[in-house]
């Protein structure tokens, strides 16, 4: 039941988000729209902003949960985008709010977990420090989080999925030659 009334809770959330700026979503809002009391909303958060950072707490669980072996960082980075394709407007009134920095947290978080792993694996069977590897995947993370960011900013017009694609194209290759760089250094 508490994990029931948690999603509830989220949901309504970014139902309101989808249609309301950040700072126009109450409690209120969502207690009424859940059919629960205040104290119930306030027994699972402390306000609207602890349910954000559940939300994004959330979909990075997801997406940790959704990656694997035989994925590319290409695939993956394209399931971190459905959540904002699919909450736009909820998108948009973060990144224009005062909590914008949470959302840029999130996407670092993602990136940096999708490229850290990507280049775990590329590394595999070779003699790469760790300290090159994690050098290599936030280079790569950086990239893609203002990537994304400037998507977000332009209205999301681009095809993100082409675009994440492309890019994937253009650097084909270049994690690995990094990667063999970093042995030929060692």
């Amino acid at each position: 039941m508490q994990q029931y009334t948690r999603n509830l809770i989220r949901e309504t959330f970014i139902k309101e988000l989808n249609q309301h700026p950040l700072h126009k979503v109450t409690v209120t809002r969502i207690v009424e729209e859940c059919e629960i009391n205040r104290n119930t909303f306030y027994y699972y958060y402390k306000d609207i902003y602890e349910v954000l950072t559940e939300v994004f707490e959330m979909e990075l669980k997801k997406v940790i949960e959704e990656y694997n072996e035989t994925l590319s960082w290409e695939e993956s980075f394209i399931l971190v985008t459905k959540f904002a394709k699919e909450n736009k407007a909820a998108v948009y009134h973060i990144y224009y709010s005062l909590k914008r920095e949470e959302l840029e947290t999130y996407i670092l978080n993602v990136a940096g977990n999708i490229m850290e792993r990507y280049v775990s694996r590329m590394a595999k069977g070779m003699d790469v420090s760790e300290s090159d590897q994690k050098l290599i995947a936030s280079f790569y993370q950086c990239a893609l989080t203002q990537m994304v960011l400037q998507w977000i900013a332009s209205g999301m017009k681009r095809d993100s999925d082409a675009t994440i694609r492309r890019i994937g194209q253009l650097f084909d290759g270049n994690i690995k030659a990094s990667l063999n760089r970093a042995v030929d250094k060692l």
